[in-house]
């Protein structure tokens, strides 16, 4: 929502700067896209070994 009100914003400013912002965004999305991908991944791999890290503390009944 707040993405949109900035884009009224400036529309009502400087309306040839929105309408290219409106344009790219989607070539935006996709070059972003890779690093979201990697991102989620990279989250994985610590998720991964934090359990694998916490196993022994879980199994003696630590918290």
């Amino acid at each position: 929502m707040l993405g949109f009100l900035l884009w009224c914003i400036l529309f009502v400013v400087c309306w040839p700067l929105a309408i290219l912002a409106l344009l790219l965004w989607p070539l935006v999305w996709l070059i972003t896209l890779p690093f979201r991908l990697l991102g989620i991944a990279v989250d994985g791999v610590f998720g991964l070994l934090r359990a694998v890290v916490m196993l022994p503390a879980r199994v003696l009944g630590g918290r």
